[in-house]
């Protein structure tokens, strides 16, 4: 069937999952909410273009250029400040309250801020593997000072590489993901604490839903956690 943008609510012939009940209530879900797919005015208003400017700023005041000198400079509270204000000026703020007070006590300190940044541009931009490099970053934020509420949360871990590389990483929010992927009819390999066999799951699953909506045209990881919010977000219920 055709939506009214002519964009079809059933797999294209040939599509592994096809035949997927789950896959294809999914599916129908994201088309009746936009019907136009990636490409709707709907979809591009309530999920993209907010996300994609939030990429924007992050590129402008710190992409990787602007980071390394802040750095070389020894500006650590800056940088740590700054990274903590793109996601808060969001129209649609990412993290929680409480994990944006965890974070802003962490790099109160300069101590903090460097372990913070320091860790931080080894996360997006060093040499190692990706998955040490998601390893040490975690190690980073369960090693920051803390006040009340931990800083080491799925959020916290995965929002900024998904600010930062759109096209590589994702965000977790650990109830929508689990709600999506149960939806979906995909076997997530969950873990309350973050860690590298969750987030490989998390890509996998973010991997097969691209392959399953191709021809809807997903640009990159926005793309994809938008459809995967959709089927796990109460605000789509």
């Amino acid at each position: 069937m055709l939506t009214s943008a002519g964009v079809t609510d059933a797999f294209p012939a040939g599509s592994r999952r096809g035949v997927d009940a789950r896959a294809r209530r999914c599916r129908r879900k994201f088309l009746h909410y936009f019907r136009g797919g990636f490409r709707d005015p709907t979809y591009l208003d309530w999920e993209r273009d907010y996300k994609v400017a939030v990429h924007d700023r992050w590129q402008s005041v710190l992409g990787r250029p602007e980071l390394d000198r802040l750095i070389e400079e020894e500006r650590y509270l800056e940088a740590a400040t700054l990274a903590a204000q793109v996601e808060q000026r969001s129209r649609h703020p990412m993290l929680f309250s409480f994990e944006k007070m965890a974070l802003r006590d962490a790099i109160r300190t300069e101590a903090g801020a460097r372990q913070f940044v320091l860790g931080l541009r080894d996360f997006l931009h060093g040499d190692a593997p990706r998955k040490e490099r998601f390893l040490a970053f975690g190690r980073v934020l369960d090693g920051l000072p803390r006040r009340q509420t931990r800083v080491h949360t799925w959020p916290l871990h995965t929002v900024f590489g998904f600010i930062a590389r759109p096209r590589q990483e994702m965000f977790v929010k650990p109830l929508t993901m689990k709600r999506a992927a149960e939806a979906y009819g995909f076997e997530l390999e969950y873990a309350s604490r973050p860690g590298w066999t969750t987030y490989a799951s998390v890509l996998r699953f973010a991997e097969q839903v691209r392959r399953d909506v191709e021809d809807l045209g997903p640009r990159d990881m926005i793309d994809l956690q938008s459809f995967i919010w959709v089927l796990g977000s109460t605000e789509y219920a």
